[in-house]
């Protein structure tokens, strides 16, 4: 029994955009290398995340098509993204004001019980 031909074709994005879009992507790459050189202090980190977002929310809408799709969806998985890349932000911010209480070059051994 032979298929049925299914009866649209998804979104095809022309050339131009998928060569403007990864322009962009490597450009971004630049740009996240040159910014890793430079101190800004304690915003180093919210710097480099905000560029991964950025890069991350590229690559989401025109190459898995989520702009083509409906709003909501893209709204979603963006949304999504952003607030896991502020979670490990905030979790890495927070594990730099406990750096002070560690004692340097110490860890705690693990002994175990011969029987």
């Amino acid at each position: 029994m032979a298929h049925a031909a299914h009866p649209r074709v998804g979104h095809v994005v022309p050339l131009p955009v998928l060569f403007a879009v990864l322009g962009t992507l490597l450009v971004m790459t630049f740009v996240t290398v040159a910014v890793s050189r430079l101190d800004f202090g304690r915003f180093n980190l919210w710097i480099a995340l905000g560029i991964a977002v950025f890069k991350a929310s590229l690559v989401l809408l025109f190459f898995m098509h989520l702009k083509y799709d409906k709003p909501f969806n893209a709204f979603v998985v963006i949304v999504s993204m952003a607030l896991v890349m502020l979670f490990i932000a905030i979790a890495m911010t927070d594990a730099t004001q406990y750096e002070p209480d560690r004692i340097p070059g110490y860890a705690p051994s693990i002994k175990t019980n011969p029987q």
